[in-house]
């Protein structure tokens, strides 16, 4: 099957969270099972981008309204990646550092709408033209919600409308609401269509692809279940168009985060050599963030917002400093500027026991992970999580709240079989507990170790989780 994925992120190309990771991850895991996937993004200027080779596959000229743009679609070669990238060029709207916000002011595009709408319209352009239609088209979040609507009724796209459409939810709380009157940017369609767009009078281009597309997907089967109960707004939809959703967890690429071959790491470690590599990485941590090596040492990286658990963290560090448990804590990440004034009042006065780096930081990541001993994820909400794979496979322990994907992937060592430690409720009571639970069973040193064993050795591949996509492909055939 010819499966085209069409996103606004594709890691490396161009991330900000784990939309990224799956869109560059899952078509590789796809091609190499037998089936033939490709990507399509935009062609921003992030420097992965301006430091690749590319060829210009197509040139076009697509509709907007009462006028035209020009376009050009580039193509990234697939041995770079595992998949063909196809990045679409559209002067003035994508052509910028950004994939969201503006790096120079940090305030979000102000045609956000144009700039999504415009890519849509180009690949059904190109899509036209093409010889070779794809078997499923497979849209992802909002940016690229609306072709599924437009395949089905906008006129100039007849042809294409039995090619089946699949919306991936990665975000429920991102919709792409606009002004109803914006419909008259898209292709010219059936006036009495117009109900399809429309949201409690909004435009809104998730609901329009959760109405239009054959499937509609989440990354993990909890997060579907509480999008069915809230949603922002779209749960109403989400349970009329119930029989059409289901809920599949992502995978992690295994070949990048691999403690064994990890080039970002300062000391590489396999399953038979974890207690050495652990504390190695653990030991230089430590040095570099003047922390006490003999402590257990909790870390958190990721987004800095409120969705993220952000505000339930500084509270938490907050506690656990004021009990004066026998812990450190390191955080990496960027987000929310009251966050990082927080942020910063805790790093001085908890000097030797709380630091934190507020900054994207690839390398170090990886590093924390390999190093640290506890992940913590207190995310309000979580669709599918991707840290917690990668910590469990770096063999660091997970502490997170038992939503989303995190209630999908990890299981409380209270219970058979458990390796991980969750809390239900969103509160600093429960996290604390949590984080308490933890530091007792890292001084239980034996069970610690047996336990970093198992969780090494769980499958989150994609391996695994593609070969459900390629199920749930085939079944729209």
């Amino acid at each position: 099957m010819n499966i085209v994925h069409i996103s606004a992120e594709c890691y490396p190309a161009a991330k900000v969270g784990g939309l990224a990771d799956v869109v560059g991850s899952l078509p590789k895991y796809l091609n190499r099972i037998g089936q033939s996937a490709e990507v399509v993004m935009p062609a921003y200027r992030t420097n992965w981008i301006k430091s690749r080779e590319t060829r210009t596959i197509y040139r076009g000229r697509a509709p907007y309204g009462n006028r035209s743009f020009e376009f050009t679609v580039l193509q990234i070669d697939k041995e770079l990646l595992g998949f063909p990238l196809y990045l679409i060029d559209i002067p003035g709207k994508l052509d910028r550092e950004g994939i969201y916000i503006d790096p120079w002011s940090g305030q979000p595009y102000w045609d956000e709408m144009d700039r999504f709408f415009s890519f849509q319209v180009a690949y059904l352009e190109w899509l036209r033209e093409k010889e070779k239609k794809p078997d499923v088209i497979h849209c992802h979040d909002h940016h690229t919600a609306l072709v599924p609507f437009m395949i089905t009724r906008c006129f100039r796209y007849d042809d294409l409308k039995s090619i089946p459409t699949i919306v991936t939810i990665h975000n429920g709380e991102y919709q792409g609401r606009y002004n109803l009157q914006n419909y008259t940017r898209l292709p010219a369609f059936p006036i009495e269509h117009l109900g399809l767009l429309d949201w409690n009078g909004e435009l809104n281009a998730l609901a329009a692809g959760i109405k239009c597309a054959w499937k509609v997907t989440t990354v993990s089967k909890s997060y579907m279940e509480e999008l069915l109960e809230s949603c922002h707004g779209l749960e109403q939809l989400l349970q009329m168009e119930k029989e059409k959703t289901t809920g599949l967890i992502n995978g992690i690429d295994t070949e990048i985060w691999d403690p064994a071959e990890d080039p970002h790491l300062a000391k590489n470690y396999t399953l038979r050599s974890r207690k050495s590599g652990k504390r190695a990485n653990k030991k230089l941590l430590s040095e570099e963030f003047g922390l006490d090596n003999s402590r257990p040492l909790f870390s958190f990286i990721g987004r800095l917002v409120r969705e993220k658990g952000a505000d339930l963290l500084v509270r938490l560090i907050e506690q656990a400093m004021e009990k004066k448990l026998k812990l450190s804590i390191l955080v990496l990440g960027t987000g929310d500027p009251g966050f990082h004034t927080d942020l910063k009042r805790l790093r001085g006065e908890h000097v030797g026991f709380f630091d934190a780096r507020l900054e994207y930081n690839e390398t170090l990541a990886h590093n924390i992970y390999a190093g640290s001993d506890f992940l913590l994820m207190p995310s309000r909400v979580e669709p599918c999580g991707l840290n917690q794979m990668y910590a469990m496979r770096y063999g660091t322990v997970p502490v997170v709240r038992k939503t989303g994907g995190l209630a999908d992937t990890v299981a409380d060592i209270r219970k058979k079989n458990g390796y991980g430690i969750l809390f239900e409720a969103y509160s600093v009571k429960d996290a604390l507990e949590s984080v308490e639970r933890a530091v007792q069973f890292y001084h239980r040193e034996k069970q610690f170790d047996e336990n970093r064993k198992r969780i090494m050795k769980l499958d989150f591949s994609w391996e695994k989780a593609s070969e459900k996509y390629v199920k749930m492909y085939r079944a729209l055939k």
